[in-house]
């Protein structure tokens, strides 16, 4: 994957996060942590593998609340689903 592939892919990822956090309809925490993923996938200086896999767990963790609705549930999956496909 090319490096403008990746970076599009990145920020289409980015865009999911955003939508999720400014959803008013999901919990405060589940915002929080959309928010700090996005963080970690964007400004660390570690290697693409670890902020993916940093920002895979605290998804991960986020899809498991059973405070989320269904709708918040299925974009946090889709963008989990985005970030294993990242090279």
């Amino acid at each position: 994957m090319t490096s403008t592939a990746r970076q599009s892919k990145i920020d289409q990822i980015v865009q999911g996060l955003d939508m999720l956090h400014e959803d008013t309809s999901v919990p405060r925490n589940i915002r929080r942590g959309a928010e700090e993923a996005k963080r970690l996938l964007t400004e660390s200086e570690d290697a693409l593998d670890v902020r993916k896999s940093s920002a895979i767990n605290i998804l991960d963790d986020l899809a498991n609340d059973p405070n989320i609705p269904l709708h918040g549930r299925t974009l946090i999956w889709s963008i989990m689903s985005q970030l294993e496909t990242l090279a």
